[in-house]
């Protein structure tokens, strides 16, 4: 039993001395390294919530940016239209003024025209009629005095 009490001594020492130095190191290593993994899992974390930060707020920016260009871009159009009434209207308006002239032009030639030949079948008929009055040479004498004498009083 001594001897037994001797080797285990001995491999115990042998144990103290370099077995658990090697064992605790290895624990160690092992306790900085998920000390560290747990650390970078920390930062990973709090990275991702600043990405994801970043992440909505470049969202929001541009939810809004396209709600701005959006809203142009309606602006535009409704510029766009309300100017293109607008010419139509001012073409429609000048189209009826011009076609408004233009009647208007028609129409005066047409009263030129129509007294014109009133003025001619006039003239045809009193021609007609003083032709058949003055048949005889004492009504056109009596006749030519009275032009005449009107036109006396006329111009006086």
């Amino acid at each position: 039993m001594v001897w037994m009490l001797i080797a285990f001594l001995i491999v115990f020492g042998a144990l103290i001395k370099w077995g658990f130095p090697a064992i605790t190191g290895m624990v160690d290593k092992r306790k900085e390294f998920i000390d560290k993994s747990l650390e970078s899992a920390k930062e990973a974390n709090a990275r991702l919530a600043g990405i994801q930060q970043e992440c909505e707020a470049l969202l929001k920016e541009t939810r809004a940016e396209r709600t701005r260009i959006l809203n142009d871009a309606a602006a535009r159009r409704d510029d766009i239209i309300a100017e293109a009434r607008q010419k139509a209207e001012e073409e429609g308006a000048k189209a009826i003024a011009e076609a408004r002239e233009k009647i208007l032009l028609e129409k005066e030639e047409a009263i030129r025209g129509i007294r014109r030949q009133v003025a001619e079948i006039s003239v045809d008929i009193a021609e007609k009629v003083i032709m058949s009055e003055l048949s005889g040479s004492g009504s056109q004498q009596e006749l030519v005095d009275r032009l005449i004498d009107d036109v006396k009083i006329s111009r006086s």
